[in-house]
């Protein structure tokens, strides 16, 4: 009985063994390399444009400030309570 749990506790073992060395194997094949190139790019590409929406939200809210310091908002003449 021991034996049979050794041998299976042994295959067991040797099988995750042979599934991550095999997954380690695919990523440094050109393949694999290049997907993970590609991931990384969309991954950079989205960050990218994350970034120039909130860049292009706080340039809106800070020229309609602008806009209503300056007057140019249409309103004249309004006067600030502060």
């Amino acid at each position: 009985m021991r034996r049979l749990f050794w041998l299976a506790m042994g295959v067991t073992i040797g099988a995750m063994v042979v599934r991550k060395l095999s997954r380690v194997a695919e990523k440094l094949t050109p393949r694999g390399m290049a997907g993970g190139i590609g991931a990384g790019l969309a991954e950079l590409a989205d960050a990218i444009r994350d970034f120039a929406a909130d860049v292009r939200e706080a340039m809106t809210e800070r020229e309609a400030q602008l806009r209503e310091s300056t007057g140019l908002d249409g309103h004249l003449g309004k006067v600030a309570s502060e």
